[in-house]
């Protein structure tokens, strides 16, 4: 396959040129105008970020790219989907006030969020597309009532697919609750009882009452009642929950692959992801911790696989910052993602990705001054 052009810009700035104005610059090199916005509703896809947190990308960021939008006649708005997990955006108002709280407010953004999903998460649009683990994706109406798709993604680490770019902002994130559950049920996870401190996070953070305590005060996971979505990993502490198979990541990765796919094909689009405050694990964290490198830079492109491989290989090169939990783990495998997240393998998305046809895993890095 030919080759991507991905665009990119450092995060080095000067009195006549900030962030903001590098970042248009940037996307208006990439071909973003050669769109036509005129009289269409275009969905800006990003992650609100769980309240807690503060690695997710600042709203002004968010009002750079609705500004374009709007000076070329579109109607922009900005969007994501209920989460599957115990939090703050499980459902559309509590998401709306978390959103709101962390900036994403009209008055900063200069338009308005839509939950995608609708107030329960139950909204959706079932799109065929008979794929090798999905038949038919769950999408947040909201998204694909959308003329023109853009993504606005927060390049970072993740406990379950290596790391989380385009693609997971796209797949997973379009995703309504019930298609969550369905990218999530490859796989549950099972505990380690000799490692469980009976601690009762990963209870605290089922949504789904399937964890309960044996009579040694050991947690244990209900399969009947478990979806797969994972989150009691991210919560303990102790490393005492893990999947149960070798495959179960890799599934993930590919269902998001197929969910991506669901979203994007056949539409106007574009991608922008900025390599920034590189946390190891998910925005969807009540928490962010030492960023794993160095801030990298901002990238755009038509391609979002491209895009992917660009920024996941822009990671790679840099040096791992000291006292992040990369610097604590073996460095075993040359990569940062599978060295942070061992179980993991984020290679597997690109590679069904390519296969599938979203795009491809060549491209071409043009530096934009």
């Amino acid at each position: 396959m030919e080759a991507s052009k991905v665009y990119f810009t450092d995060f080095s700035a000067t009195p006549s040129c900030n962030l903001l104005q590098k970042l248009e610059k940037l996307v208006k090199k990439a071909g973003i105008e050669t769109l036509d916005f005129q009289d269409k509703f275009t969905a800006i896809k990003i992650h609100f970020g769980e309240p807690g947190n503060i690695s997710y990308l600042r709203p002004n960021y968010a009002k750079v790219i609705a500004d374009l939008i709007k000076k070329q006649g579109g109607k922009v708005f900005l969007t994501d989907c209920n989460t599957l997990y115990v939090g703050r955006r499980k459902n559309a108002l509590d998401h709306l006030d978390a959103a709101y709280e962390n900036g994403f407010n009209p008055f900063a953004t200069g338009c308005q969020a839509i939950i995608a999903d609708g107030l329960k998460g139950t909204d959706e649009v079932l799109v065929p597309i008979d794929g090798e683990y999905v038949k038919e994706a769950k999408i947040g109406r909201a998204i694909m009532d959308a003329d023109i798709f853009l993504t606005l993604t927060h390049f970072k680490g993740h406990e379950s697919t290596g790391f989380g770019g385009t693609l997971k902002n796209v797949g997973m994130g379009c995703g309504s609750r019930a298609g969550k559950m369905e990218m999530h049920s490859a796989g549950k996870p099972i505990v380690d009882k000799e490692l469980c401190r009976s601690c009762g996070m990963c209870r605290k953070n089922c949504a789904h009452d399937a964890i309960s305590f044996d009579e040694n005060k050991k947690a244990q996971i209900d399969h009947q009642k478990c979806v797969g979505c994972g989150r009691c990993i991210g919560a303990c502490n102790f490393d005492a929950v893990s999947p149960t198979g070798d495959e179960t990541n890799d599934i993930l990765n590919c269902k998001i692959a197929e969910y991506a796919y669901a979203v994007l094909k056949d539409r106007p689009q574009f991608h922008i992801s900025l390599v920034v405050d590189v946390s190891p694990y998910c925005d969807c964290h009540a928490e962010n911790d030492i960023p794993i490198v160095p801030d990298v830079g901002m990238f755009a492109s038509f391609d979002p696989v491209a895009l992917d491989v660009a920024c996941a290989d822009a990671v790679n090169r840099q040096p791992v910052i000291s006292g992040s939990i990369l610097s604590k783990k073996p460095h075993d495998h040359h990569d940062h993602f599978t060295d942070t997240h061992p179980e993991t393998n984020w290679k597997s998305c690109i590679e069904h990705a390519v296969k599938i046809g979203l795009g491809s895993s060549e491209y071409e890095l043009i530096t934009v001054k």
